[in-house]
């Protein structure tokens, strides 16, 4: 039953939601207020800013989800976390691309974000079962990592061109409230252009030291249990 007073603020078309909410907080806290009184900035910030808490913990569980579906498939938890590497590789190419079109981050780029953790991985799968397949047919591991780069190298930029020239015109903003979609379409093109280019550099050198850690990791519990054993 406290006595409120409501200030509506209607923002020009050049004014950013996050700026003004900035500069209002800048305003709010030069105020010298009675004691008992409260100013809060509520609204439409307020449900944006929600929602991005809620669209980094979708991200938190996309990225826990794809992991426990690849260790599965893989049988093993060594090279799904060498897969995951290529997670972080598409956020380096979504904030530049945030960056170089002056886009903030919006929670319909989270979106983008989100969808790239499923997306980005599926070069990172490709290359990786082709080397394990490559090893099964005897290869070492360097061996199978050159071939499984030059072979697959045309089927991963096939599959992420599709994409991309696909998001092209939502990226530029045809059509009525486009303004919405286009940090979800920029977000998503620059996660895939960095993460396939560092995908094909990045993942065979995880993958080799992955391998290798994991063929000690079990040299030692071989030996462990031959000493449990005697």
């Amino acid at each position: 039953r406290r006595r409120a007073l409501n200030v509506v603020v209607q923002l020009g078309e050049t004014m950013d939601l996050s700026v003004a909410a900035r500069e209002a907080t800048q305003i709010i806290d030069q105020l010298e207020l009675p004691p008992g009184y409260t100013v809060e900035i509520g609204g439409l910030f307020n449900v944006i800013d929600e929602s991005k808490h809620d669209m980094f913990v979708a991200l938190g569980l996309a990225v826990i989800l794809v992991y426990l579906v690849m260790a599965a498939q893989f049988e093993s938890f060594w090279y799904p976390l060498c897969i995951m590497c290529s997670v972080p590789l598409a956020g380096i190419g979504a904030i530049i691309a945030l960056w170089l079109t002056g886009l903030k981050l919006s929670v319909t780029a989270l979106i983008g974000v989100i969808m790239l953790a499923g997306i980005v991985v599926n070069n990172a799968i490709v290359l990786v079962d082709y080397i394990n397949l490559q090893r099964r047919r005897g290869l070492s591991i360097s061996e199978a990592v050159m071939r499984a780069s030059q072979t697959r190298l045309r089927p991963i930029l096939m599959t992420a061109s599709t994409t991309i020239l696909g998001l092209l015109p939502i990226a530029f903003g045809f059509g009525e409230g486009s303004e919405m979609t286009v940090p979800l379409a920029v977000t998503v093109i620059g996660g895939l252009i960095s993460s396939t280019l560092l995908t094909l550099f990045v993942i065979p050198v995880v993958y080799i030291f992955t391998a290798q850690l994991s063929q000690h990791y079990q040299a030692h519990n071989l030996v462990a249990s031959t000493l449990d054993d005697d």
